[in-house]
């Protein structure tokens, strides 16, 4: 069992976070201004301390929100956000990976958030062009400023983040120490590459979406497949199917998290987030829940004890082809073990 407060090192750094993080993607999009609040509060009262927020999530406002809930107890939270998400529509320059896109949005995120620093700054999604020498430089310079402590990436290829990493250990610049991927029972492709190489680098897993959009908790069903798209704004059932967890095989795995939920007596929810953190390279799966309900229910999954037997049917269920040449080298008896 786990609390709130058995707090751990993300990744090679002296930086201690709550084994799970809050989520603000829900705040200004789906939890109004009361119910955020609600959510905050329940989360620091518990002894919660690391945030997660990006300067594109509602426009801006989720960082606006999150700025008024801290500001009386903001030396006792880790605040991370990203940047990349372009924050003007037809400038090119206000969203990318760039020097220029990221000293703005660090600008930006420090107003909105009414700080004069950032525990953590990720890279948001790799734009696939920007130099990484210029990315890892300007991370760098945001350091030494000060308005950024510490450094992480998200959404990237693994050879570029293994890269980056050993560019700026060659330089003396300041090193990733976070990655932030999917992962849960329905994504498990990122264990291939991501995962072994965040371990062998430094890094901690900080995991997004570890109940894959809702679709563990066994929100939706068969008939969901067949949904047309939402005619209006961008639906969490649009984002869940185009992430890739509300498939068939997606729903196959659901019905199995709510098979051992109902044997242990508990939610699919607090099952499918115990399994993240049955893996010793994700430090915290990130929560995002839309009302305090939720997210009491979310928390709870620090109480959850899953034993053999239903690990053992939820990695069945759940498993991926690792590839080549990792398949390989298992059938070869060579596979590194935990």
């Amino acid at each position: 069992m786990l609390a709130l407060e058995d707090y751990r090192p993300l990744g090679h750094s002296g930086l201690r976070v709550s084994p799970l993080a809050l989520g603000t993607m829900t705040f200004g999009w789906g939890a109004a201004q009361a119910e955020a609040k609600a959510i905050f509060d329940a989360y620091v009262e518990q002894g919660g301390n690391f945030v997660d927020t990006a300067n594109g999530y509602a426009d801006g406002r989720a960082e606006q929100m999150l700025g008024e809930f801290i500001a009386a107890r903001r030396e006792e939270l880790v605040i991370a956000t990203k940047y990349s998400m372009p924050m003007r529509p037809g400038d090119p320059n206000s969203g990318g990976n760039s020097r220029k896109s990221m000293v703005r949005s660090v600008e930006g995120s420090l107003a909105r958030l009414g700080t004069d620093y950032l525990d953590l700054l990720y890279l948001h999604i790799w734009d696939g062009g920007s130099p990484v020498e210029e990315v890892l430089r300007a991370m760098d310079d945001v350091v030494r400023t000060g308005k950024v402590l510490y450094i992480g990436m998200s959404d990237i290829p693994a050879w570029q983040v293994s890269r980056m990493q050993a560019i700026a250990d060659l330089r003396g610049w300041a090193p990733l120490i976070a990655l932030q991927i999917p992962y849960n029972l329905i994504e498990r492709s990122v264990e291939r590459e991501l995962i072994p190489m965040a371990e062998a680098m430094g890094m901690g897993i900080v995991a997004w979406s570890p109940l894959a959009g809702g679709v563990l908790t066994g929100k939706y069903a068969r008939a969901d497949l067949a949904s047309q798209p939402a005619s209006g704004p961008y639906s969490r059932r649009d984002q869940a199917a185009g992430n890739g967890f509300l498939t068939a095989r997606g729903l196959d795995i659901a019905d199995v998290v709510g098979e051992i939920a109902a044997e242990l007596g508990t939610s699919p929810s607090r099952v499918a987030l115990a399994w993240t953190l049955l893996n010793p390279a994700v430090v915290a799966p990130i929560v995002g829940a839309r009302t305090v309900t939720q997210f009491k229910d979310n928390l709870a999954a620090l109480d959850i004890e899953l034993d053999p037997k239903p690990q053992a049917r939820l990695a069945e269920a759940s498993a991926v082809d690792l590839g080549f040449p990792h398949e390989t080298l298992r059938r070869l008896g060579l596979a590194r073990r935990r």
